[in-house]
């Protein structure tokens, strides 16, 4: 173990490193910290407890993963950070616990991708297979849905999602949710269609994509509002998986969706 460790490192008696974990020079392992097999905390890098870390997951230097939530309500109560494995934090990445009133818990799933300077506050919780680019923020109480990409520099307001499959453009404002399927770009943010170029290189067929660009259609062009988008897509388009998940994710919506097209002068977010 000691060949793994560098000297210099400062690890809390009370962390627990499975077999197999690198530590770089100079980084901080704290208490109350499990970090999993092959795990690899890079020079200068800090894991602060309470976290568990899942296998396979790599922390480049100067990455911050766990500290306490910038939340001006939190009095120092004790709430965590889960990582699942094969993730990847790159170079000045943060990542925050939760918050006692917002569950307490700031989740990540598997096979992500952090690059530098992307951000996760408190109490978020992220999917599998995501792609945050380099400074992509997340505020406190966001959900991202599996395969979805938050593009260079975009920030998604508290308490937003951001659907499975999604792309947000760079330099994007998100202050309601993303559509899943779809790309969403801009500071004042507009849908420009179907993610097709990601969905395809996932392996979605084209019968499923012409499936969603129908439903995207009445969505988002047939002037119809929300509820009578929804209500027309349940009866007449509801005939695969993606459309329903679709479906769903407007109609569970609590700030509203995103559904300004580009050149719009009018908001066409709407909820449930």
């Amino acid at each position: 173990m000691s060949e793994l460790i560098h000297p210099t490192a400062v690890i809390d008696p009370r962390a627990e490193l499975a077999a197999g974990v690198r530590v770089g020079a100079y980084a901080v392992v704290g208490a109350h910290v499990t970090i999993g097999e092959g795990c690899e905390i890079g020079s200068s890098a800090q894991v602060e407890g309470p976290i568990v870390l899942g296998r396979e997951n790599r922390i480049f230097p100067h990455a911050c993963i766990g500290f306490e939530p910038q939340d001006l309500k939190y009095q120092g109560e004790e709430t965590r950070l889960q990582i699942g494995c094969g993730n990847t934090f790159r170079e000045f990445c943060t990542i925050h616990r939760g918050t006692d009133k917002g569950g307490g818990i700031t989740t990540i799933g598997d096979d992500n991708l952090f690059m530098a300077y992307a951000h996760v506050a408190h109490d978020c919780h992220v999917g599998d297979r995501t792609v945050f680019s380099n400074g992509g923020t997340l505020a406190g109480h966001v959900d991202v849905h599996d395969d979805a990409v938050v593009g260079a520099y975009s920030a998604v307001h508290q308490h937003c999602r951001v659907g499975r499959h999604a792309y947000i453009g760079g330099y994007s404002v998100i202050t309601q949710d993303a559509l899943p399927f779809v790309k969403t770009v801009g500071h004042r943010p507009a849908v420009y269609g179907l993610n097709k170029v990601g969905l395809e290189r996932k392996g979605f067929d084209a019968e499923t994509l012409k499936r969603l660009e129908v439903a995207l259609r009445v969505l988002l062009r047939s002037g119809l509002s929300t509820s009578s988008a929804l209500e027309r897509l349940r009866l007449d388009h509801s005939d695969g998986a993606e459309v329903d998940e679709l479906i769903e994710f407007v109609a569970g919506s609590e700030r509203g969706v995103i559904k300004t097209l580009p050149g719009s002068r009018r908001s066409r977010g709407g909820g449930g």
